[in-house]
């Protein structure tokens, strides 16, 4: 059938509707990454986003339950230069086609890729429409106005507090659209972890007594979680705390520092960023669209990773306080897995140890 991408700056691309036949509208991002297309359709950083993926082919090892990040697809839309109907792998369970569509979401193939990521990226980041009827300006106009993506951490959450057992180190985690690997991640450290919800308060995270706090990946603007930015500076020095992405810039603007938008993101399996701690570089997995501004952080607060693309902050510490939080993503599989130690320092600082 039929479809086009409408996005806000009046530009059409014309293609055909796979997956859930019927419309969505969202913010149109891109990611990079050759592998991983599952990994991005349940990421719930992706929700409210319309992801296109760079790479030409997406579906051609299918797709299998072990292997989603959430219980359900995240994104509002999908578009790929062309859709895998006959995937090969000894896991595939579905069709990339039948995932969608059994989700209900929105799928458009067959347009340039390449042509619209190079717009975004001139251009920067634009809400879009995927559509499979004729709608006039004032429709487009009206559609594109009532997409808002406040609320999106609230989305995706969890409702209740849940325990994984464990024999390490106890991780009280905050929960803002967290992936399942990262809970893996600690338990196959042996590390016992209790997720919270995101609207939960310090009081109720410290009445567990943990040996850290976590603050998980989630998606849209930091700034809009004026909430658990409070609650977060409550527990400031109280406790070791570590996080990622959204996470990390949480705990930033915490600390008194500042974030601001990219232009089009980081997303992707490609992303170099260098350890300034070690002068080592790693191929990292990225999924932000807001950084923390490097010249806003408080002086104590010491920078650790950058960006070896833009030069942004990826990763600061404060001893004093046993913080460390990074902005790429060591869970990430199918990779890269070169940040995946990560981990082991996450919890050398929980342990009452520091990161050097």
């Amino acid at each position: 059938m039929k479809a086009q991408l409408i996005l806000e700056n009046g530009v059409v691309f014309n293609g055909n509707a796979f997956g859930y036949i019927n419309e969505t509208v969202g913010e149109v991002v891109f990611n990079t990454g050759m592998t991983g297309y599952q990994e991005v359709l349940t990421d719930p950083s992706y929700y409210g986003q319309i992801v296109i993926m760079t790479y030409p082919m997406i579906g051609n090892y299918g797709i299998n339950i072990d292997d989603n990040e959430s219980e359900s697809i995240k994104v509002r839309g999908l578009i790929v230069r062309e859709n895998c109907k006959q995937p090969s792998n000894w896991r595939c369970e579905f069709e990339l086609n039948d995932y969608l569509e059994n989700n209900k979401i929105m799928g458009l193939e067959g347009i340039d890729t390449r042509a619209l990521t190079k717009m975004i990226r001139s251009v920067g980041t634009m809400k879009g429409i995927i559509t499979v009827r004729e709608l006039t300006e004032n429709q487009v106009k009206k559609k594109l106005n009532s997409f808002d993506n406040t609320n999106a951490v609230a989305k995706v959450t969890r409702d209740s507090v849940k325990t994984f057992e464990g024999n390490g180190p106890h991780i009280a985690m905050y929960d803002f659209g967290m992936k399942n690997n990262i809970v893996s991640s600690f338990m196959a450290r042996e590390c016992k972890v209790t997720v919270f919800p995101a609207s939960s308060t310090a009081e109720e995270v410290l009445a567990l007594n943990p040996d850290g706090i976590f603050l998980s990946n989630g998606p849209g603007d930091p700034k809009d979680m004026f909430t658990s930015i409070n609650e977060v500076k409550k527990l400031i020095g109280i406790k070791p705390i570590t996080g990622i992405c959204l996470g990390h810039q949480i705990l930033a603007l915490a600390i008194g520092a500042n974030t601001t938008k990219l232009k089009f993101g980081h997303r992707g399996t490609n992303h170099p960023v260098l350890d300034k701690t070690t002068g080592r570089v790693m191929i990292t997995s990225q999924n932000h669209g807001y950084v923390v501004e490097g010249d806003s952080l408080p002086e104590d607060i010491e920078i650790t990773h950058v960006s070896l693309n833009d030069n942004t902050v990826e990763g600061m510490k404060d001893n004093k306080n046993k913080i460390y939080s990074i902005q790429f993503h060591p869970e990430a599989c199918p990779g890269p897995h070169d940040t995946d130690p990560i981990f082991d320092e996450f919890i050398t600082l929980m342990k009452g140890e520091i990161y050097a």
